[in-house]
């Protein structure tokens, strides 16, 4: 069936409530995606092979998942009225990213339509300040951080009016009985605990490297400061670190919890690059990884796919970021693990019960393809040598427009050496083989 045969119109009847056009509701097992990028794909070429629906809410007729979905519901992501739509072709809805508005999906909720993960362990997790809120409940490692809007604070009263250049040794710290002074000058300045340099993040709406700066000096502190809402930004100490890691995990309605292989994650200009799995790291660590995944989920009670962005160096594990969804550091389960993450996910919405976790394969690594070309390229040569290329699976999203930067696609290469030190050199010699044909975007 064509797009055009699976599209859903969201008409208002003249009561102001939706009606469906073109089609009847489909069967009540089905699922639904609001978003439809792709993970949104994958996760619909997953339900495809598990005989399942899925239905996906995207703005764009030609996004990814569209030719893969079932259906589709054409829509900006934050149209409720079009999720109250998708909820009448399904028994359950969950996300593609967590850019969500959470204050109008509780009215949906209040009307019984069921979201995975729930909302409420969402609310925790949908913003960087959120996260860092919730580690520090919890007790879990992660970097020293705090609001933006905390380095606007005003001098005490008594040195208000002093200029800072007089001031001779460390800054006074006010007592108990000396208070701050409303109308007092502002002098940005880092909080105890934190020195430059330091990574500023967007609270939400960051990705791939977007929304974050790393600030070294206090002249480019005060320039964020005149750019941004200090409010909307959070701060955190840089941290000095060894390798990158994800653990992806899950958890079902019951409470039972599973986690994928450890791996190592790259970066290319703060985009991932390639993924190693499993990470070339000691059993202990991969238990402690494990362990933090497993404390998140069951502290918030979330149902679902996590991933946990962590940084291992001279501090040990820290919690780095925490995507509530399928994850790019997870495209290897695919062909790399006996049930992949996006299957995963879909069992889980649909009250199945969870597949195993584990490795098929001694190792993989997962290359995403970035585009190096500004033109609009299908890249078909590239394609086909990748494809070409021994124990290989690629994967292309059919994205429009311009490519350069972007993430197009990625391969996933078995690996077939049993022992750590020579998988990774194993990995290493097939990357080495991909850049042959698809070269990293250049700089900048």
């Amino acid at each position: 069936m064509d797009l055009a045969g699976r599209v859903v119109q969201v008409l208002m009847d003249p009561s102001g409530s939706e009606t469906a056009s073109g089609q009847e509701p489909l069967a009540a097992d089905s699922i639904g995606i609001v978003g439809g990028g792709q993970l949104a794909l994958m996760l619909a070429e997953a339900a495809r092979e598990l005989g399942m629906d899925l239905h996906v809410q995207t703005p764009g007729a030609h996004d990814p998942a569209t030719a893969a979905a079932s259906s589709v519901v054409l829509a900006p992501l934050d149209d409720l009225h079009a999720t109250r739509q998708l909820a009448r072709r399904c028994a359950a809805i969950s996300f593609e990213n967590e850019w969500l508005d959470l204050a109008g999906l509780g009215a949906l909720v209040a009307e019984g339509i069921r979201f995975v993960p729930g909302l409420d362990a969402l609310e925790q997790l949908v913003s960087k300040r959120a996260q860092r809120q919730l580690l520090n409940r919890l007790n879990l490692p992660s970097p020293r951080w705090c609001g933006l809007e905390e380095v606007l604070r005003p001098l005490p009263r008594q040195i208000a009016d002093q200029d800072p250049a007089d001031r001779d040794g460390p800054e006074p710290q006010p007592s108990q009985a000396q208070q701050q002074d409303p109308d007092a000058p502002t002098e940005p300045r880092l909080p105890g605990g934190l020195d430059f340099p330091v990574m500023a993040k967007a609270s939400t709406g960051g990705y791939d490297g977007k929304g974050t700066r790393v600030l070294a000096t206090q002249a480019e502190l005060e320039s964020l400061l005149a750019e941004v809402d200090p409010y909307d930004w959070i701060l955190e100490q840089l941290v000095s670190f060894d390798l990158e890691l994800a653990q992806l995990a899950c958890r079902d309605r019951h409470g039972r919890v599973q986690c994928y292989p450890l791996v190592q994650t790259h970066q290319h200009q703060q985009v991932c690059d390639w993924v190693l799995a499993p990470a070339p790291v000691p059993h202990a660590v991969q238990a402690h990884a494990r362990n933090l995944a497993a404390s998140l989920l069951t502290a918030i009670g979330y149902v679902g796919m996590v991933s946990l962005e962590l940084f291992y160096g001279p501090a040990g594990l820290q919690v780095n970021e925490i995507a509530p969804r399928t994850h790019n550091a997870g495209h290897f389960t695919i062909e790399a693990c006996q049930t992949s993450q996006f299957a995963q996910q879909l069992r889980i919405v649909a009250g199945l019960p969870m597949g195993p976790a584990e490795l098929c394969v001694p190792g993989a690594l997962m290359v995403n393809l970035l585009g190096f070309s500004a033109s609009e390229s299908d890249y078909g040569d590239q394609r086909t040598a990748l494809a070409e290329l021994p124990d290989a699976a690629l994967h292309w999203y059919g994205k429009t427009g311009p490519g350069l930067g972007r993430k197009l696609g990625h391969l996933t290469l078995t690996l077939h050496d049993a022992d750590p030190a020579p998988r990774a050199q194993e990995a290493m010699a097939r990357l080495a083989a991909v850049r042959q044909i698809w070269p990293l975007p250049p700089a900048g």
